[in-house]
């Protein structure tokens, strides 16, 4: 069975960037599941895994646009100190959350200074080639009720 828009497939990965550095891996836990064609994995990885089936092992390599984006520098912005709680103790490398007219965001705190905080909303991995080493497990026919809500329900998972 290929991998094609309604089907689930399960694949191990191991993610490093153009350094080698490992940035992620599903071995040693469940291997990951998704429903092909509904955009729950980044596209590029999508797009190199259309048509495969269980077995199949190779590298991926997805550029930054077909991964977490280009990285944008106007993402990174300073806002007032003022804004945080005052007993709140902001530091270098912290995630906090933010709300905006999309909803709530995510950003990085990049610099501490007296009159503010500098915050990166770009994603960890933005502007970074992936490197997929990847094995699919499996292909199957997806539920109905998984096609109807989108995604993969693992091990019974209902909702």
């Amino acid at each position: 069975m290929k991998a094609e828009r309604g089907r689930v497939v399960a694949f191990h990965y191991t993610l490093t960037d153009d350094h080698g550095l490992l940035l992620d891996s599903s071995r040693g836990r469940e291997p990951l599941a998704y429903l092909h064609g509904y955009g729950n994995i980044i596209k590029g990885l999508e797009t190199a895994l259309e048509g495969r089936e269980a077995g199949f092992l190779s590298t991926v390599k997805v550029a930054p646009a077909d991964g977490y984006g280009d990285y944008n520098p106007d993402a990174v912005f300073e806002v007032p100190r003022a804004q945080f709680p005052p007993e709140e103790d902001i530091q270098v490398g912290m995630q906090v959350q933010g709300e905006n007219e999309h909803g709530l965001m995510s950003f990085k705190v990049v610099a501490v200074n007296g009159q503010g905080v500098v915050l990166d909303a770009n994603h960890p991995m933005a502007g970074k080639h992936l490197n997929f080493d990847v094995e699919v497990l499996e292909v199957r026919d997806a539920t109905a009720q998984e096609l109807s809500h989108g995604h993969v329900h693992a091990h019974g998972h209902d909702h």
